[in-house]
């Protein structure tokens, strides 16, 4: 396959995955053990101007509904709760935040016009907004405890390949 019909394939698969294409420009930014895409990394400014803080987007449709359900059960307060009580996971939190605004920079190539927020757009660092927020940074190796954990909990893949009957092909792409 050609690169252009790997990039539209790949393409495919990633708007498959979400549900909607992806915003524009963006890259994969880690795949699971089959080498599918598991998040896709962009800038922070998109292609039409638009202001896109969040750095990593966690497209894998297991991880993605896996983590809806911690969210609906609660798990955004309790995360916010202790970060709010425990002074080692704020202080983790806070160094995130700072990783994370630096990883933007050097992704926007140019000036960040999200300089002003941190993880998943938040301004306080110890306030959690979104848990695929912080499971597609861990995935993208940052250290974030939250994304730790909330992949302990689920694993960090499917058992199916079920991302093998999205694209056009049955390759990893």
């Amino acid at each position: 396959m050609s690169r252009a019909g790997r990039l539209g394939a790949q393409t495919a698969l990633v708007a498959a995955q979400m549900g909607r294409p992806p915003r524009e420009p963006w890259r994969v930014g880690s795949r699971c053990r089959f080498g599918f895409p598991t998040t896709i990394v962009s800038p922070p400014e998109l292609g039409d101007g638009t202001p896109f803080p969040t750095l990593g987007w966690l497209t894998c449709p297991y991880l993605a509904e896996q983590v809806a359900a911690l969210e609906s059960a609660g798990a955004i307060d309790a995360w916010s709760r202790a970060a709010a009580q425990d002074p080692a996971l704020a202080e983790a939190l806070r160094a995130l935040d700072a990783r994370v605004r630096a990883a933007r920079a050097v992704e926007a190539a140019g000036p960040d016009r999200c300089a002003g927020v941190g993880v998943a757009g938040q301004q306080d660092p110890l306030l959690v907004k979104c848990l695929h927020a912080h499971v597609a940074l861990r995935l993208l190796g940052f250290e974030d405890p939250i994304g730790g954990e909330v992949l302990a909990q689920v694993g960090t893949a499917c058992e199916d390949e079920r991302c093998a009957r999205l694209g056009e092909s049955e390759e990893p792409l």
